[in-house]
């Protein structure tokens, strides 16, 4: 085994950016490693990880191979007949080749092929010292780092995020000489800029660590976690409550700091008139503070910062925080009072002028979309319509509100605050707020009903009108979001409970989106008017499934008239939008652990209703582990397949007079009284009680592919058995296309 030591490499530089600085020391680390194992340099990697602070990138190894193994090759030369004349003697070719490889043409050896004998010329070659390829292997890796903007500095041509200032460089004790990005390798690392100014000696590489907090830095980036946390709930708990951290404000301070140090701080009280989430999110957002929340999750007067240097006058720190935040607070709270003497429903007044997109409307006229289908929703959930429509005509207004203008993640938020000043019922104004959710990935969907069907509502508008005006995602494009949006969709039904038929709402949500964009053409508007008359259809006022007929017709019109077809085509978009939705969902029930072939069983049946899609998918997860499962789903799929191939009507009743073999009256018999045994639970949606009765009949389904022929000669018996094989796959595929578990 070759000698190992321990490996230290050390990049300073400049304040690096705080959000791309973990993935930067990533790749970085990933970079050597990959280096080291491309040149075939062994190494031990124990529990090494990236090592970072702003001014740093690091990597550190307990042990790597001071020496690569021995360098083996082989090189072919010329076949016999080519390198040999007829006394025997080396022809050109042979004698070139052998100089070629430097030796004389009789120390080369021979090698057998399929085409013959053959010259072949072997060497072993010891390996490069590890030292000689470290200079290559930090530059490879740097070459290799994401770094969309480098910068340069100085008169060179060198490239990096940040200039760059040092390099350590050390394989055990010894400092391996390199040039690199301008600088010179050494084992002088730097301490802290303001506690420890000077270099720091590094004796060994694994010396590192420690002698970097001597000089009060701490150089992993989870020893700085853990003490900003423990300082931070320190410091909070002194103030009487518990701090809020996130884990996206935690990461950027880890980022920001090499040696963290907390301060508790303070601001007027008065400040808590505005709402909590525009203060929590100036902290968080624009100063990297943590809020001090209550035990009842409400927001207190008192925040902490955290401080990059343990500050002899902890009293001017606190200070110069408090100092800054005022003016933001004083933002805040100007714009929720001058919200407030507007009102919410003043605020609504300028969506009309707004833009929502281009073939849309406006916003408004999203808002009045987005109304009707929430109040169609509501009834059939029994959520009340009339509170659903009037917390969607106000669910944007907000959007003009001055707080939302300087804060754009308080959408919705802002709009409960308003409406709860206004008067509105408090059910109204959570709605308001729960629309968006979820938010981001991982976050809750609405918890009330009337915000569940807000969020449904406002989805299924935002997908219809996105698909109608062309505006499906192609690759990493999806401006309105179409995706989240789709999946948020789904989640909120299904995890609601919500037993909607999702292919009607979309119809009519594709179906009002279709007339949107017609109205956007005003040569047109009036002509689109007149097509409707005589219909018995207000487009205006009667938003329920009648809308997709009114799209498709529209269709008809605009085909005559070969204009923007692709726009009306309600039924093709309401498809391309369930299958849209379909693939989403994929991804949503792969990160539940549910197989893929469980999936594609119930995606085939494409039910109207995603809850009942839910409901099928957890019946399919019980049969798939009785032992039955396998071989009927085998049998299901070899069914489908004989299904497929008749080449003769197929009645919808079996004639038992025709069932001549044993084996087939007795699945016959089987299979109407399974019918029998299910129909009620079927109707009550119970799948796993239809498929444990369907499972008990594996044995006459065994029998009666091992005893019949489907195929008889006699049209009428043929047909008879493909009958009787029908209605057993009918009731199969009533829950779910089984076959796809067969393997």
């Amino acid at each position: 085994m070759s000698e190992q030591k321990s490996l230290l490499v050390e990049l300073g530089t400049e304040e690096l950016p705080v959000k791309a600085l973990p993935g930067l020391a990533q790749a970085f680390f990933d970079g050597v490693i990959t280096a080291l194992e491309k040149r075939g340099i062994g190494f031990e990697r124990g529990d090494a990880k990236p090592l970072y602070t702003p001014r740093r990138l690091a990597v550190l190894l307990p042990a790597v191979d001071v020496e690569q193994p021995e360098q083996k090759s082989e090189v072919l030369g010329p076949y016999l007949n080519i390198a040999l004349d007829a006394n025997g003697a080396p022809t050109k070719a042979l004698e070139g080749f052998a100089a070629k490889a430097g030796i004389d043409w009789t120390a080369l050896e021979r090698t057998t092929d399929g085409k013959g004998e053959r010259f072949v010329h072997r060497a072993v070659k010891p390996g490069a010292k590890t030292a000689d390829l470290l200079a290559d292997i930090v530059r490879e890796a740097l070459a290799g780092m994401p770094i969309p903007k480098p910068m340069r500095w100085g008169a060179h041509e060198y490239a990096f995020a940040r200039p760059v200032h040092w390099l350590v460089l050390l394989l055990g004790k010894d400092v391996v000489p390199a040039q690199v990005l301008g600088v010179t390798s050494d084992r002088m690392s730097r301490g802290h800029r303001f506690e420890h100014d000077k270099p720091v000696w590094i004796n060994d590489p694994g010396d590192y660590v420690m002698a970097l907090q001597g000089a009060k830095v701490l150089v992993d980036p989870d020893a700085r976690r853990a003490r900003i946390v423990a300082e931070v709930e320190k410091a909070a708990a002194q103030a009487g409550g518990s701090a809020r951290i996130t884990d996206d404000n935690l990461e950027q301070v880890v980022c920001l700091t090499e040696w963290p140090a907390a301060v508790l701080c303070s601001f007027e009280s008065a400040f808590l008139a505005v709402p909590q989430e525009a203060l929590i999110e100036t902290m968080e957002i624009n100063q990297k503070f943590f809020p001090v929340l209550s035990d009842g999750g409400k927001l207190t007067e008192h925040f902490i910062g955290i401080a990059n240097i343990e500050s002899q006058n902890v009293d001017e720190v606190r200070k110069g925080y408090e100092r800054v935040i005022r003016p933001r607070f004083s933002d805040a709270k100007f714009f929720f009072d001058e919200d407030l003497k507007q009102g919410l429903v003043s605020m609504g007044n300028g969506l009309k002028t707004v833009t929502y997109q281009a073939k849309l409307g406006s916003v408004a006229d999203k808002v009045a979309r987005v109304a009707a289908l929430a109040e169609a929703i509501a009834a059939q959930v029994g959520a009340d319509p009339a509170q659903a429509r009037r917390a969607a005509e106000l669910a944007k207004n907000d959007l003009q509100s001055r707080m939302v203008n300087e804060f754009p993640e308080l959408q919705g938020i802002a709009g409960r605050h308003y409406a709860l000043a206004a008067g509105e019922p408090k059910e109204i104004a959570l709605a308001i707020d729960e629309a968006y959710q979820p938010r981001f990935a991982g976050d809750d969907i609405a918890l009330s009903p009337l915000g569940k069907v807000l969020a449904i509502a406002e989805r299924l508008d935002t997908l219809a009108g996105g698909f109608a005006a062309g505006l499906k995602p192609t690759g990493n494009k999806d401006p309105f979001a179409l995706r989240r949006n789709a999946l948020g969709l789904a989640r909120t039904v299904i995890e609601s409970g919500f037993n909607l038929d999702v292919k009607t709402l979309l119809a009519s949500a594709v179906g009002q989106a279709s007339l949107a964009i017609a109205e956007t053409s005003p040569q047109d508007a009036s002509k689109v008017k007149d097509h409707f008359k005589g219909t018995g259809i207000s487009v205006a006022d009667k938003p329920g499934a009648e809308q997709g007929w009114v799209a498709s017709h529209l269709g008809k019109f605009f085909a005559e008239k070969g204009q923007t077809l692709h726009f009306l085509e309600s039924g093709s978009i309401t498809n391309d939008l369930y299958d849209f939705i379909l693939d989403r969902l994929r991804g949503y029930y792969a990160d539940k652990g549910v197989p893929a072939a469980h999936f594609n069983a119930v995606a085939e049946l494409k039910p109207a209703s995603l809850y009942d899609f839910d409901t099928r998918l957890d019946a399919i997860g019980t049969f798939a582990t009785l032992q039955e499962a396998e071989a009927l789903a085998a049998a299901n799929k070899r069914i489908g397949n004989i299904l497929k191939k008749a080449d003769i009507a197929i009645p919808h009743a079996v004639d038992r007079a025709l069932l001549t073999d044993p084996a087939e009256s007795a699945l016959a018999e089987a299979v109407e009284a399974v019918l029998g045994e299910t129909d009620e639970a079927l109707h009550h949606h119970d799948y796993v009680t239809v498929l444990n009765h369907l499972a008990r009949l594996r044995p006459q389904v065994d029998a009666f592919f091992d005893s019949v022929m489907v195929n008889a000669d006699d049209p009428a018996v043929r047909a008879n058995r493909l009958a009787l094989l029908k209605r057993l796959a009918d009731r199969f595929r009533a829950v779910a296309a089984i076959e796809h578990l067969s393997t």
